[in-house]
């Protein structure tokens, strides 16, 4: 079983940054593909970014591609999520899920574990 804890969200003005964060509990962390997924008023969750057990293979939405950039650091079961030049279109709730799966996982369903997910607010 693995739990996961998003932070960092807020509100911040066009072009600004944030930096979210996802702590996961247990112990097969550095064996998980982790991903950032978000969900806008009235719209389905879409994919955002993907990262390996690793570190060593990322993938990006091409909506965040040059912005955002995910990370994760093994020795402190985190993953994260930068963001740079945020636009209002990138308002949503923000989670992050988890997964023992290989490689890089693009898909809602290749996850077995969700966070319960952190407001991000980014005014004009």
């Amino acid at each position: 079983q693995v739990q996961l804890v998003e932070s960092g969200g807020g509100l911040v003005q066009a072009g600004g940054s944030l930096r979210l964060s996802c702590a996961a509990s247990g112990r097969t962390f550095s064996r998980n593909r982790m991903g950032w997924f978000r969900q806008a008023p009235g719209k389905e969750r879409e994919f955002v970014a993907t990262i390996n057990s690793s570190g060593s293979s990322t993938y990006y939405a091409d909506s965040v591609k040059g912005r955002f950039t995910i990370s994760r650091d093994n020795a402190k079961n985190t993953v994260y999520l930068q963001m740079n030049s945020l636009k209002p279109e990138d308002t949503a709730v923000y989670y992050c899920a988890a997964s023992g799966g290989w490689g890089i996982g693009v898909r809602s369903r290749e996850y077995d574990y969700w966070g319960q997910g952190t407001q991000v607010t980014v005014s004009s």
